[in-house]
């Protein structure tokens, strides 16, 4: 599938979960019934060779989608990886902001335990996004912020603040902020408590998870 459409497809995404849903990922929910709800597999792209919607986040007025790509426009035919693409509720519709994207690891859909991710949470990505290029002057830029990981078998979601997210049943998850400051993350398991905390401030990427 090629970049114009995977993008029509999280276009499409993001409108089926406005930021004004109750339903809607991002915003605020019970801790107890999300983390008790059943876990979603990965959304397969119709005709898209392997390409699938991986996870999305939505805070306010911006989103981040996270999609599985089997070659594309950009990259070589041979490879997989994982993009993720940031966007910006702006005019009544969603517009696409940028993103960037890295290797996915080998059975990149294989849920992983916490042994093999060192703790509950592990980030493997992050980047941002300027939301006013069109700006007058140089200064004052504003950043739409990513950052992508994978939960450890037995989270059942993450707590950002007031929203809580579901994790797929893959485990990879995309978070998305707008503040200076990176929001910290909650672990929790499927009856709400907290298997581990991480500020992602401070958090490191690797190569892989």
């Amino acid at each position: 599938m090629n970049d114009r459409e995977v993008r029509e497809h999280c276009l499409r995404l993001l409108r089926d979960g406005a930021p004004e849903s109750p339903a809607a990922p991002g915003a605020a929910v019970d801790p107890a019934e999300a983390a008790g709800a059943p876990a979603a597999g990965p959304a397969a792209l119709s005709d898209a060779g392997g390409d699938a919607l991986l996870s999305h986040d939505i805070d306010g007025d911006i989103a981040v989608v996270s999609v599985l790509r089997h070659g594309s426009d950009a990259f070589r035919a041979d490879e997989v990886m994982i993009e993720g693409l940031t966007f910006q509720f702006r005019g009544g519709e969603w517009m696409e902001l940028g993103g960037g994207a890295g290797s996915a690891p080998d059975r990149p859909l294989d849920r992983r335990t916490e042994d093999e991710l060192g703790g509950p949470l592990r980030v493997y990505a992050s980047g941002r996004t300027v939301r006013n290029a069109d700006r007058l002057l140089p200064w004052g830029a504003k950043w739409v912020n990513q950052a992508r990981l994978r939960a450890a078998a037995g989270v059942a979601s993450i707590r950002i603040g007031s929203r809580l997210l579901g994790v797929p049943e893959h485990g990879h998850v995309a978070i998305v902020w707008g503040s200076r400051r990176a929001p910290v993350l909650e672990a929790l398991d499927a009856e709400g408590g907290v298997k581990g905390v991480l500020d992602l401030e401070h958090g490191t990427v690797p190569a892989h998870a």
